[in-house]
């Protein structure tokens, strides 16, 4: 059998546990504006999910940014309509490596 938990002992774990459920919250929170990128990404340039998901990472990887943020930026983007240029060069440029559609309101013919 084992020993009593000390109260430390159970102050340590809940502390421990209250960490954990913080980094699953932020987890679903940034899996979720993810999905909602590429879903964007798929109906607005029509390329696969898979695609879309390849095209994000290659934005991603391109201009330093973190996934979630190049995520987040294309959501704004979508009730926006804004988006930095440096983020709007790259995503056209992964999806001209995905497919021939431009993003809407590009510039580029």
């Amino acid at each position: 059998m084992a020993a009593p938990r000390e109260p430390a002992d159970e102050t340590d774990r809940i502390f421990e546990l209250q960490e954990q459920v913080d980094q699953l919250k932020e987890a679903v929170t940034s899996h979720a504006v993810v999905d909602q990128a590429i879903g964007m990404v798929v109906a607005l340039a029509r390329v696969t999910p898979d695609q879309g998901w390849a095209v994000l990472k290659e934005v991603s990887q391109h201009t330093n940014t973190k996934l979630r943020g190049v995520a987040e930026l294309i959501v704004v983007w979508g009730r926006s309509g804004v988006m930095p240029a440096e983020i709007r060069a790259e995503l056209e440029a992964a999806l001209d490596r995905h497919g021939p559609t431009q993003i809407p309101g590009s510039t580029t013919d």
